[in-house]
């Protein structure tokens, strides 16, 4: 049984041998910077815990992790365009730093080695693999879709949203999971429950994550305060707060939601409506909720409570940490 810090050591010292110093450079250049730019690693983690949660090999699992956080920095790449984020871990994002075509063709040529890293499977385990990956890939894409289109909504339910989140952010960590106990080769109930414990958790970090956005600290959290508000992002705090709001406090929201202001203005005058009404408490407790059940989940899994109790921390500590 490992730690997650030797696992992430594990993981480090996989990548340090895979790290894309190949040609033409202006290719794979901003791949190396993205991937140096550091962040949790949760989804490589995650498959080496979900390998490791039953006892299987990590010099298996170990393609397949970097596959993940391949993935995932490929939607991050992509996703910062959309955005016209900035920031990206306090620095520059990719296509700030290198441009907007070199930053879509890089993108492109990392998905295309997700494929590559995950051929390196067994037959039988790639073919598990790859379609659960691929179902899940299109499920961030949906999210993502999703995400933009909420933009331009007037109003968004609660159960869009919700739908919205675990598609763009939870598939992925629920398919880490899951593709760890598939390697593993862990008995389909047990995965199925490791993967609705990966969902919940998702869940539960993204609405922290939407939570931060509004109220962190920027050197703490890497991009920009405010850049939800600023982008006219349909987050939880934002839903909540139409429906608490009465008034003036509603008139403003949906003023600023829906027309061009500048963004310094809109942060302000939405951050001081978030607070009047205690949105921030009311997130705060969602999110509980999901980690409460993603902990039930991993309840379910005939593992040995030790190698639970790994999962078990982390999920505690993510949730603190994100706190």
């Amino acid at each position: 049984m490992h730690s997650p810090q030797q696992l992430l050591q594990l993981f480090e010292e996989y990548r340090s041998k895979h790290s894309f110093h190949y040609s033409p450079e202006e290719l794979y250049e901003p791949i190396r910077y993205i991937l140096d730019l550091g962040g949790k690693r949760m989804r490589p983690l995650l498959v080496l815990m979900g390998c490791d949660l039953f006892s299987g090999t990590m010099e298996d699992a170990l393609p397949a992790a970097y596959a993940m956080e391949l993935f995932h920095n490929f939607t991050l790449v992509h996703d910062d365009i959309m955005d016209n984020a900035s920031l990206r871990r306090n620095k520059p994002t990719v296509h700030e730093k290198f441009g907007i075509p070199r930053a879509i063709l890089s993108g492109d040529v990392m998905i295309l080695y997700v494929y590559k890293f995950l051929q390196q499977l067994e037959p039988e385990k790639f073919h598990k693999v790859i379609t659960l990956f691929n179902s899940s890939a299109i499920r961030v894409c949906e999210g993502q879709q999703y995400d933009w289109n909420f933009q331009n909504a007037r109003e968004v339910s609660v159960k869009d949203y919700l739908k919205m989140i675990e598609f763009k952010t939870a598939a992925l960590l629920s398919c880490s999971l899951e593709v760890g106990a598939i390697i593993a080769d862990a008995d389909e109930v047990d995965a199925h429950h490791l993967f609705e414990f990966g969902r919940n958790i998702g869940i539960c970090f993204q609405l922290l994550d939407d939570l931060l956005d509004a109220f962190g600290e920027q050197g703490k959290f890497g991009k920009k305060i405010g850049g939800d508000v600023a982008q006219n992002k349909k987050t939880y705090l934002h839903i909540k707060a139409l429906e608490l709001a009465g008034g003036e406090d509603k008139e403003k929201l949906i003023f600023y939601s829906l027309n061009n202001v500048p963004s310094e203005e809109k942060v302000k005058h939405i951050l001081e409506i978030y607070r009047k009404l205690g949105v921030e408490k009311i997130v705060r407790d969602e999110a509980l909720k999901f980690h409460s059940k993603a902990l039930d989940n991993l309840k379910h899994i005939k593992a040995g409570e030790q190698r639970k109790q790994v999962l078990h921390d982390f999920a505690e500590a993510l949730f603190k940490r994100q706190m």
